[in-house]
């Protein structure tokens, strides 16, 4: 049977270090509110939640490769890792310049995968100041096979979902230039995911007109004047699913992007099956987060974040 390969990204919702950590004084300020009573036990208790919910991802194997937003630094996603199971899982992670200190990073499973090295890259998107980046890094299946990965958190809809829209456009574009650039570097025969928090739906400009993202096999596979992404997540958006809820209803912002070779598996690896959206165990419909003390109705300490994660499977061919 062709070697299994099974990929997943999760908002982790402001994973923050604890209150008193070392930042710079303009962060410290800036968090200092959010950030009131949120303490070593509390943390303990969220990276607790978050790393028993990734245990349980596909079928309790756990993910071969996790992408994953807003956490705050390296140490913090150390800290998970090891939550998770002991030194099974190695981080890449890049500071970024966003005005909250929130970062992308990867988690990946060291007996499965090596990360290619000098391959790790911050594409930055500029909202007024820098915010959130998008971080690219390359990993090697034990048979060699390559497969370049894209973690994106681009900007949110604060201000209004309009309003706010032209930046994520500019983070579409800022993808779609670095996915040719992928392709113009490495031949067409590579193997590219876009995975992330993209806070618009698959349906959207950003992702249809900008990151050239469509719902249709054939576009991506045909296509040679401009590389196109599949968008994994928009068969489920007709189902009425969604991996975040807004207003009471579920609305995908979460997705998985597979480039024209991860479609047809031209280079070893081919998405096998429909995306899926990941809830943690006991969470039944939409997400629950952990939330902060600091935030009106304090912390749950049984939830998780307020984003479900997504993941799909990919086999050698």
């Amino acid at each position: 049977m062709a070697e299994r390969h099974f990929l997943a990204f999760w908002n982790l919702e402001n994973l923050f270090d604890t209150a008193d950590a070392a930042r710079s004084e303009g962060l410290a300020k800036r968090l200092a509110r959010e950030l009131k009573g949120w303490s070593g036990a509390v943390l303990d208790r969220k990276i607790a939640n978050l790393a028993g919910a990734i245990r349980a991802m596909d079928g309790g194997k756990g993910p071969g490769i996790l992408g994953v937003c807003e956490v705050e630094s390296k140490a913090v996603l150390h800290c998970l890792a090891a939550a998770i199971d002991g030194d099974r899982y190695a981080v890449v992670h890049a500071d970024s310049l966003d005005q909250r200190g929130i970062d992308s990073a990867f988690l990946f499973d060291t007996r499965r995968y090596t990360q290619v090295p000098n391959a790790v890259f911050t594409h930055f998107v500029m909202r007024r100041t820098y915010t959130r980046d998008i971080l690219q890094a390359s990993f090697r299946t034990a048979s060699g096979r390559e497969l370049v990965l894209f973690a994106n958190h681009w900007p949110s809809r604060s201000g209004g979902r309009f309003e706010s829209e032209p930046y994520r456009m500019t983070a579409g574009e800022t993808l779609a230039h670095w996915h040719n650039r992928v392709h113009e570097e490495r031949g067409e025969n590579i193997t590219v995911l876009a995975i992330g928090d993209f806070n618009d739906e698959p349906f959207d400009r950003s992702l249809v007109d900008y990151a050239q993202a469509t719902n249709t096999r054939g576009r991506v596979t045909r296509a040679r004047s401009v590389r196109r992404f599949l968008n994994l997540m928009a068969p489920l958006v007709g189902a009425a699913e969604g991996s975040y809820v807004f207003d009471g209803q579920p609305i995908m912002l979460d997705q998985i992007l597979a480039g024209r070779s991860a479609v047809s598996g031209a280079a070893g690896l081919a998405v096998d099956g429909p995306a899926t959206i990941l809830r943690p165990p006991g969470v039944k419909a939409a997400p629950r987060p952990f939330k902060r003390p600091a935030v009106k109705g304090g912390a749950d300490p049984d939830g998780f974040s307020d984003h479900h994660a997504v993941g799909v499977v990919l086999r050698e061919t």
